[in-house]
Formats: C-alpha cells, structure tokens, sequence
C-alpha cells in the first residue's frame, strides 16, 4: 500500500482593514480549495496592523474552520506579513493571494503545481504576458508596464511581471530566499523575484485574468518612489553578491 504524504499548502492572505471583505473572501477560497486542490490545504490570514474590527472578524473564522490560522503583526506591511506567515509555516508549498481576489483563483492550482509537479522553486501570476487578460484603467496599465520595464533595465531580469499579488514558493525559496528579502511592503515581491532568479532558482511566469479592485487603497505615487528606491537598494546588493561569487571563483 502507498503511504506516501500528500504535498503540504498553506495559502497566506495578507489582510489591512478588511472586515468589509474577509469572510466572504475567505469563503470563497475555502470552497475553491476544497473543490480544485489535490492537496493538504491551510488558509492563514495575516493580519498587519489592523484597527476596523479585522482581527476579530479572522479569529472568528479560525475558530470556525480548522483549516484556517490567524499570523498577527501590531505592524503595517504586507511585505512583512508575509515574511512572518511564509516563514512561520511548516508547509512543502507556500502561497499568496490578495484578499480582494483580484486574480482569478482558478489559476491557484496553476501556481501550485508549478512547484509540486514541474519543480520549480516559484512561481508568479503575470498580467503582462500576451495570454494574460487584465481589466484595469489605462493609468495603472501605464504605471505597470513602465514600472516593470524599469526593474528590467536595472535589474537585467526576465520575469515579466515584478508586481502581480499572487505567487506561490517551494518551502527551500522560503528558507533561503525569503529570509534575505528586506523589504516590509508592497516591493516585496519584486525583491523576492529578484533575488530567487539571481541566485538560480527556477521561476515560472503563469498568464492569470485579471480584475482591478476598485477599492485599492494603494498610494500609486508613493509606492512608486519607494519601488524605485528599493530597485536601488537590490541593484547594489546583486552587485555586491555577484562581486563576492566571482571572488570565491577564484
């Protein structure tokens, strides 16, 4: 007989003041998972910050459904909220959706089994590949398009979309890659992306549909200024890590 362990998943939905939407959220992905995954499958709602009654609404859920965890953080930053869940997390695979579920949840298996079957270490949902299908103003398709034109150029990297709210990891980028990533907010995935491709780790680029959330509260200008100081920072690092490789190569 084969006892062999089926594939561990835990699914992180970093959440900020988002009482109006957890629990219908969280239904969703429930009964998605139940119905799509051919895995062991857990739910944690990292909560980062929140004052509207979030916390409550997700300790509920967790006392409700077995399946579901809480992570807290008194601290701001989805960045940091995924750190905290990803590491904390003793699952094979680790992955991240936003709440608002912007990205079409059929594409999770998508992501999923990219790291269980296929063997890559990562994988990311991209809005900018041809296949992809994408509802959003012509401002944010601008702002997109040039941003991750701009991590191309600076970076020299391949993946196509740095930005995209929806990526699953193997449980080794957990611990080799996750762990280095500085960043505590929203250029968090771009530094993840960065770091894994540079230090060789297999990513896979998968189109996903697509659907603005009309009620983001993501400050454009803002977080472009941070991005592109966090583009920077990785530069010199890439740099400095390359500068040590060729060193020991000698």
């Amino acid at each position: 007989m084969n006892h062999r362990r089926r594939t561990t998943v835990d699914l992180v939905i970093p959440v900020l003041n988002e009482a109006h939407v957890l629990e219908r959220s969280v239904s969703t992905v429930r009964d998605y998972l139940a119905r799509r995954l051919p895995y062991d499958c857990g739910i944690v709602i990292a909560d980062n910050g929140s004052t509207d009654g979030t916390l409550e609404v997700a300790r509920r859920l967790e006392s409700t459904h077995p399946e579901v965890r809480v992570s807290y953080l008194p601290l701001r930053g989805r960045g940091r909220a995924l750190r905290k869940a990803w590491t904390e997390s003793t699952a094979d695979i680790c992955a991240y959706t936003d709440v608002d579920l912007s990205t079409d949840l059929e594409h999770l298996r998508d992501i999923v089994d990219a790291i269980a079957v296929d063997g890559f270490d990562l994988a990311t949902g991209s809005r900018l590949l041809p296949e992809s299908k994408t509802t959003r103003g012509v401002k944010r398709e601008f702002i997109s398009r040039s941003y991750n034109l701009f991590v191309k150029w600076m970076l020299k990297t391949s993946f196509s979309d740095a930005q995209c709210g929806f990526k699953a990891v193997s449980r080794r980028v957990v611990e080799h890659v996750v762990t280095d990533v500085r960043d505590d907010s929203w250029f968090f995935d771009t530094e993840l992306l960065a770091l894994s491709e540079k230090r060789g780790y297999r990513i896979k680029d998968i189109p996903v549909r697509w659907v603005d959330d009309d009620d983001s509260r993501v400050k454009i200008v803002a977080t472009a200024l941070e991005d592109i100081r966090g583009v920077l920072r990785v530069r010199r690092l890439l740099r400095h890590e390359a500068s040590a490789a060729r060193e020991t190569a000698r």
